[in-house]
């Protein structure tokens, strides 16, 4: 990758080269997500590390990720192609969206996907029918305790129902290749693995029973990032942690018998990568409280902030001084668009207009997990850095 800087819009825009965009805009290192990714294959050796390109789909850091080893794991057509554009093959893909259009598993299979995942017989049918002799992952629900962004109402199936989906499957023509689960973006606990690990060896097990041979379990995302100004500050585990504690629990649920295994990280590879560069637009008190208000919020980047669930390590061009307590606040008129007020954060007491307020950890689900143009605040920039 050159020195120079670029710029360049979410996909498919793409701006000319700036040394300095207008502000917001991600400020995106290539290189700190490949030793992430390359942090985790070691926490986690012989498990194919399956980047989840939701995460962040920036082409420059997908071709970069392909490069030191990556599989990918993808949710749409576009997705498919993006990762076939950085150079995977379709064998390196999951598509891993349990709930999806007919014609974009067609798709898919017609661009050599293989492997997709299902949570319910009637998507079981759906791929059969549009995607004949692939193979199938069941998704398990999980609590998604323990994590900062929960995922465990919309995806999933118990146990006695994984059965008969992957039972059905095979009987559909479908490889019941083995089962899925997410304990939670962020996952905090490295435990939070151990009952869907025990809940998939128990489907293993009545699939070997009923004659079938599941060879596969993935094992998700969830795996963290620093989200503390300081080291140490943060309550998250190494990522070696998670690894170990993984480890013990597919020795301790299938013993001689352990599948292959797989994981979809996103915001463990990207998050720490990117830095979301914002400007103040205003400090303001209203009934006592001082609210700072920045030109990036939950409509340009930071809709993970909703109920205050990510919360990002915050510098300023102020730093050094007093601090005090504030509501952060983003752009747009919308009244969801405040970023923290339950738990207010410290600023510099002298943030006026137009200084700097720097985001850490930024670099997943910011520059394409957003608006495209909503109040007419533009989507957010990326710039690349090596």
């Amino acid at each position: 990758m050159s020195s120079a800087l670029s710029v360049v819009d979410s996909p498919p825009a793409r701006y000319a080269e700036q040394p300095h965009p207008a502000s917001p805009y991600l400020e995106l290192s290539v290189p700190t997500a490949v030793r992430r990714l390359r942090a985790l294959a070691e926490a986690l050796p012989g498990t194919a590390i399956h980047y989840a390109v939701k995460a962040n789909p920036q082409p420059e850091l997908l071709a970069a990720l392909h490069a030191a080893g990556g599989r990918f794991d993808v949710a749409s057509p576009a997705e498919v192609t993006a990762a076939l554009a950085a150079g995977a093959a379709p064998e390196d893909l999951v598509y891993s969206n349990p709930v999806k259009r007919r014609a974009d598993v067609a798709f898919a299979a017609a661009h050599g996907v293989r492997l997709f995942v299902v949570d319910s017989p009637e998507e079981t049918v759906k791929v059969a029918a549009a995607a004949p002799d692939a193979a199938v992952l069941c998704r398990l629900v999980t609590s998604g305790a323990g994590s900062d962004w929960p995922l465990s109402r919309k995806y999933g199936c118990s146990t006695d129902e994984a059965i008969r989906i992957l039972v059905a499957a095979a009987a559909l023509g479908l490889e019941p290749a083995g089962v899925s689960f997410h304990v939670g973006s962020q996952q905090r606990d490295p435990e939070a693995w151990a009952a869907p690990v025990a809940a998939a060896a128990r489907v293993f097990a009545a699939l070997r029973a009923e004659g079938l041979q599941p060879w596969l379990l993935d094992l998700g995302g969830g795996f963290p990032a620093r989200l503390a100004e300081e080291e140490g500050d943060d309550d998250c585990p190494p990522l070696a942690a998670y690894g170990a504690a993984i480890d013990r629990h597919l020795q301790h649920s299938f013993g001689a018998d352990r599948p292959q295994t797989l994981v979809e990280p996103g915001r463990a590879v990207v998050a720490e990568a990117g830095v979301l560069h914002s400007r103040v637009l205003a400090t303001l008190t209203r009934g006592g409280v001082r609210w700072v208000f920045l030109d990036a919020g939950v409509f340009t980047g930071l809709v993970e902030t909703l109920d205050e669930a990510i919360r990002y390590p915050i510098r300023t061009s102020r730093d050094g001084g007093p601090i005090g307590p504030c509501v952060l606040a983003g752009p747009t008129c919308d009244s969801a668009d405040v970023l923290y007020e339950q738990v207010m954060v410290r600023l510099p007491l002298d943030l006026a207009e137009g200084d700097w307020v720097h985001l850490d950890s930024a670099g997943a689900y910011t520059s394409c997990y957003s608006t495209v143009g909503f109040n007419g605040f533009p989507p957010l920039p990326t710039l690349l850095r090596d």
